[in-house]
């Protein structure tokens, strides 16, 4: 009876895979992805940029890389976490890039996977038969984010799992590394896998593929501003060595036992970057590249002292949703925002470090909170074009305790 269904199991589980793979013509599919490049937060390419600014030359951006007339967009998504006035920032700035004032935008925050979020709303909207094309947005300019908390009352703040939702990031990523016995060793080590595949990714031409170059405003020594135009990352660190890393202080040693450091742990950065999606009905009728299809989006929520860890809730949750398994994918796109994240859930979940972030991840190209969910839907669909594989998943952890995942179908 036990074999019965098993057989049986394994035979649904066929089956939906075999759908996974199906085209029809309401699929959700991305026809454009693209990120900016991403730069150093207060000391990079952007830091005379404004918020608003940088929304604007990402949303230029846009409008001249998805290849259709803007008044058909439906709707737009900008997923972000530092933007103030979030909402109306994301208007004004979409109507000075030129969307027509019928095209309605909408904004997102859920931290970290805030531009995920943005990707599964259009996917959404789409899929209910809302809208048939739509723009996922994803940005945050943490060069002029001013930190601003906002206190809580003691009611909020009774139990202990809510006062550990607003401590510092860095606690968490100690608190990973010490209940899981992560070293500091292994966490440089894949800090280094990622510095070194970024910097070939960037030295061969690769990201120069999903990049589309900003034009943005630069103080001069006059005091005079220039408009430059962007074209590459600027954080990248070519040479970084094992023994470069092993030299780097602890960036909390308050917290037991300070494994996280400047070079193992995510860059502060500013960027952008957007996806165009629509039916594969109005795709081929616009005669679009299909890239990939949106399979699923899940979200998992965790205790917050350890959030980092959220990908090892969202992805198995994932792969329960569709069926897949891990065998299935062939590119792990997974936020490197600490280390000792990395380890664990690479660990957990039992992957080959070969298939994740195979062109190198945060630690190496920084991690703008909102852009993160969106730029690793450009970055992984480069990537699996190149390798010729056929399932990607995107995952990332979420401040207070969540995670997220995507699967996405490679039609490149």
């Amino acid at each position: 009876m036990a074999s019965r269904i098993q057989t049986v199991s394994e035979h649904l589980k066929g089956d939906n895979r075999a759908r996974l793979f199906a085209k029809n013509a309401d699929d959700v599919v991305i026809t454009c992805a693209k990120r900016t490049p991403l730069c150093k937060a207060r000391r990079g390419a952007y830091k005379d940029t404004t918020y608003d600014e940088l929304l604007y030359a990402t949303m230029v951006a846009a409008k001249n890389s998805i290849g259709i007339d803007t008044s058909l967009v439906g709707d737009i998504c900008v997923g972000t976490v530092t933007t103030p006035n979030a909402p109306n920032t994301a208007r004004l700035a979409a109507l000075a890039a030129g969307f027509p004032n019928t095209v309605p935008c909408q904004t997102i925050n859920r931290f970290c996977s805030s531009g995920l979020m943005a990707v599964s709303t259009i996917a959404n909207q789409i899929r209910n038969g809302e809208i048939e094309i739509g723009l996922a947005v994803g940005y945050d300019d943490l060069t002029h984010d001013n930190g601003k908390s906002f206190g809580f009352s003691d009611e909020v703040l009774r139990t202990q799992e809510t006062k550990d939702a607003l401590q510092p990031m860095g606690w968490t990523a100690e608190n990973v590394a010490g209940d899981f016995g992560i070293s500091r060793q292994r966490m440089d080590e894949w800090a280094l896998k990622s510095h070194n595949r970024a910097e070939k990714a960037d030295a061969t031409g690769v990201f120069a593929d999903e990049i589309a170059p900003v034009v943005v405003p630069q103080k001069q020594k006059d005091g005079s501003k220039k408009y430059v135009e962007v074209t590459r990352d600027d954080g990248i660190r070519p040479g970084t060595t094992a023994e470069s890393l092993a030299k780097v202080r602890p960036a909390f040693p308050q917290w037991a036992p300070g494994h996280s450091t400047g070079g193992n742990a995510s860059q502060i950065t500013d960027g952008g970057a957007f996806v165009l999606m629509m039916t594969r009905r109005k795709a081929q009728e616009l005669g679009l590249p299909i890239l990939a299809k949106h399979v699923a989006t899940v979200v998992a929520g965790l205790a917050p002292r350890i959030m980092g860890i959220g990908p090892a809730f969202a992805i198995p949750k994932l792969f329960e949703r569709t069926g897949l398994g891990k065998d299935d994918v062939d590119l792990f796109e997974i936020n490197e925002a600490f280390a000792s994240m990395m380890v664990y859930c690479i660990d957990k979940l039992g992957l080959d470090g070969e298939k994740v972030n195979v062109n190198g991840g945060a630690i190496a190209l920084g991690h703008p909170f909102g852009c993160t969910g969106a730029r690793q839907v450009a970055t992984g669909l480069n990537a699996i074009k190149r390798t010729g594989g056929k399932v990607l998943v995107t995952s990332m952890c979420i401040g207070s305790g969540m995670g997220a995942a995507a699967a996405f179908i490679n039609e490149q």
